[in-house]
């Protein structure tokens, strides 16, 4: 999604349209996370904003926070909705260093916007795409972002929100079983360094 974004806004031309759209999509990365998961859960509640709109056009209300099946879509759209921007940034600063005179070359070789995009842009970034999915392997098992997942569970979702962080946490934490829940742990770090190398 990050690449996506960041493609649309280099090729605004409008300097103002391109400001503004760079500052809205950066302003969700400054907001606290607990903040962005109450206004989610907010958002989602019986009577929030997205019921109120599915009951107008005659759908029933959804209980997006209780069932579990949803979870896993409000984690995902929040978690584009705060990072889109701010990732983008690496992107578009890769695509200033792109020579302009190849997408001229591109142009007069009879290459729309579109072609020029999928010859010059993304093999000109490719580098950046590589190194960025590199450094997020490692977070393929921890799921980046326990604390989220923390803020938005609760006991009618935790069957399909539980991960490995959480179960450390309610293990040895909450629990009080602290060697299973470094056991856990440990094995969750070698994992991740064996996908990292």
């Amino acid at each position: 999604m990050p690449v996506s974004f960041a493609i649309l806004l280099n090729e605004i031309t409008v300097g103002i349209c391109k400001k503004f759209f760079q500052t809205v999509s950066y302003l969700p990365h400054f907001i606290s996370l607990v903040v962005v998961c109450g206004m989610v859960k907010e958002l989602l509640t019986a009577n929030g904003p997205i019921n109120q709109v599915i009951q107008s056009l005659g759908g029933e209300s959804i209980a997006f926070m209780s069932d579990p099946g949803w979870f896993d879509a409000v984690y995902i759209l929040s978690g584009v909705w705060q990072a889109l921007g701010w990732g983008s940034i690496l992107y578009l600063t890769a695509m200033t260093g792109i020579n302009t005179e190849l997408y001229e070359a591109a142009s007069i070789d009879g290459a729309n916007k579109f072609k020029q995009v999928i010859h010059v842009t993304i093999p000109g970034i490719m580098p950046t795409i590589m190194t960025l999915l590199i450094m997020d392997i490692g977070n393929i098992v921890t799921s980046g972002n326990m604390q989220k997942i923390l803020l938005l569970y609760n006991p009618l979702n935790q069957e399909r929100a539980d991960i490995i962080g959480t179960l450390v946490y309610r293990m040895g934490i909450t629990g009080g079983n602290f060697s299973y829940a470094a056991a856990v742990g440990l094995f969750e770090g070698v994992v991740g360094l064996i996908l990292v190398s």
